[in-house]
């Protein structure tokens, strides 16, 4: 149990760095519909997780008892996603942020109503911790934001925060991690694609390789978020995943030139000393 943990923590680490490497590529794919960007996201995760379960032999098909929780997953990851783009194109990137960083919480939340998982104070408070050294990075601006465009990127964190949730349920009930991003990738694919071919937007050599990388970003974040979620509940890992705000704050400035002021370093410090509170709380727990 303790080596899953730590397994758990290092796969979600990967996996904010993964996402935090996807929103550069998407920066750099310029002015393109949300259906599109979303289609070539899931393409390409699509294509890593058929050739690692061709490699492993892992049978294209699910058990049946796993069939709704997967589709539960597909349906409100598929909607997660869509919100967030749709909340970036219509609000202050910052705003978008911090209401999709909201999905952590909502993993509790529903950890704690799906999965049954205990959630102690001193877990919550961590958690709440980072969340608030998150608003010291990103700095939203509650006052210019529209409410559509708000409460649509509002639901984009809670259907993400959902979609980790049924991966677990998934994942505990036996199902491989490659055939749920499999299936989650083939869903969002299939729901997006008739907006492609109806609206779609010829593009760049470089906008077409910034959203294949993009593409093979959240295919590695998908990965190991569904790895990270089947070794260890939420409320022990969730509070890791905000080193995506650290990350992205490292890539924009060697990308972009981008310098964090100081309001962002401090953020960092409260995120950092969060995530080792709750790894010293749970040694000690379960000590």
């Amino acid at each position: 149990m303790e080596k899953n943990r730590y397994k758990g923590i290092v796969c979600i680490v990967c996996s904010a760095f993964c996402f935090a490497l996807m929103n550069v590529f998407v920066r750099a794919a310029g002015d393109l519909p949300s259906m599109q960007k979303s289609f070539f996201r899931n393409v390409v995760a699509l294509a890593f997780a058929i050739i690692i379960m061709k490699k492993n032999s892992i049978p294209f098909r699910c058990r049946r008892k796993n069939l709704r929780y997967l589709l539960i997953r597909s349906v409100c990851g598929t909607l997660g996603i869509l919100c967030n783009y749709y909340a970036i194109d219509h609000l202050v990137l910052s705003d978008a942020s911090m209401l999709n960083k909201m999905s952590p919480f909502f993993a509790v939340i529903f950890g704690f109503l799906v999965l049954g998982e205990r959630v102690d104070i001193p877990q919550a408070l961590c958690v709440a911790g980072a969340f608030l050294g998150s608003l010291l990075v990103i700095k939203p601006t509650f006052a210019n934001m529209a409410l559509v465009p708000s409460f649509i990127g509002l639901l984009g964190g809670l259907g993400a925060g959902i979609a980790y949730t049924y991966v677990r349920k998934a994942t505990l009930n036996g199902e491989k991690g490659p055939l749920v991003v499999c299936f989650f990738s083939a869903f969002s694919c299939l729901a997006t694609l008739p907006f492609l071919l109806f609206d779609y937007h010829p593009m760049t050599v470089l906008q077409l390789l910034s959203l294949l990388g993009a593409g093979a970003s959240a295919a590695g974040g998908q990965f190991a978020i569904t790895a990270a979620y089947s070794y260890a509940p939420a409320r022990e890992i969730s509070v890791y995943d905000y080193s995506q705000v650290i990350f992205a704050a490292g890539l924009g400035f060697v990308i972009f030139g981008q310098m964090p002021d100081g309001l962002s370093w401090l953020g960092y410090a409260v995120i950092c000393t969060m995530a080792v509170v709750m790894f010293l709380y749970n040694n000690r727990k379960r000590a």
